[in-house]
């Protein structure tokens, strides 16, 4: 399970990135005051447009940057307290961080095993199961940079599942991919759903988490503005589809229209 309490993270921008932000403010609030809880046996979506505070969110919950204020439990195991255990229990994908370049899919996949203290046996067995489900057996000894993007990604996400966590957290898991590929991904995910464990992504296709994600959070401006299963969401904003209920949210939190 992953509970967040009041998560708030804020930054101090230099004058390049506050030029870049069209802002004379120094402080930047990326995430609100943002509660939410998400358990075994679900796929969890955070949505929300770009600078919303999702990648922000994920971060923080797997342990890459520290939260300003509030409390985030992984598997009963507090982030800052005990981000050792966090990272055993967790696999983490996000676009920021690269596989190296100039490795091979195969000797990528043993070295991170190797860091997750997977038995050999086990290590085997699992780059069987993965390799064999992205259909990248035969481009195993390829350098990850002489991959495709698709083949790339799936080849980054095998590696982020060497461990077999119980919770998965991956940020726009198809951003860039092609329609074949990312129904491949999308489909992985289910599958750890109907295992049992934890999926929680972030994502700004509206179709994507229509179709995947048992309950959504909708995030704008680093505050959760809806929370709960599409049904509940569509009546709750009096919509037909998730990207009508979006604009409807989004209206209500920029008081404009759009």
């Amino acid at each position: 399970m992953i509970e967040i309490r009041n998560l708030t993270k804020i930054y101090k921008l230099n004058k390049k990135q506050m030029k870049e932000s069209k802002t004379t403010n120094p402080i930047k609030t990326a995430v609100d005051d943002l509660s939410l809880r998400a358990v075994p046996g679900e796929i969890y979506g955070l949505l929300g447009p770009n600078g919303a505070g999702k990648t922000t969110t994920l971060r923080c919950i797997s342990t890459i940057i520290r939260p300003t204020r509030g409390e985030i439990y992984v598997a009963g195991h507090e982030v800052q307290k005990e981000p050792e255990q966090v990272r055993e229990r967790i696999g983490f994908l996000t676009g920021d961080i690269k596989l190296d370049p100039q490795f091979s899919v195969d000797y990528m996949f043993d070295f991170f095993g190797r860091l997750h203290h997977v038995p050999q046996e086990k290590l085997q067995a699992r780059k069987e199961e993965l390799f064999e489900y992205f259909e990248i057996r035969d481009f195993a000894h390829k350098k990850i940079k002489e991959l495709s993007t698709g083949m790339g990604q799936k080849a980054a996400i095998a590696v982020c599942l060497v461990h077999d966590p119980d919770i998965v957290i991956f940020d726009e898991p198809t951003n860039g991919l092609d329609v074949v590929t990312a129904r491949g991904v999308t489909d992985y995910l289910k599958k750890l759903r109907n295992e049992g464990k934890l999926v929680i992504i972030s994502t700004h296709i509206m179709s994507e988490a229509e179709k995947i994600c048992d309950r959504i959070g909708v995030i704008i401006d680093g505050q959760k503005v809806a929370e709960g299963r599409l049904g509940e969401i569509l009546q709750e904003t009096g919509t037909e589809d998730l990207e009508d209920a979006f604009f409807e949210l989004y209206r209500g939190r920029k008081g404009e229209a759009l």
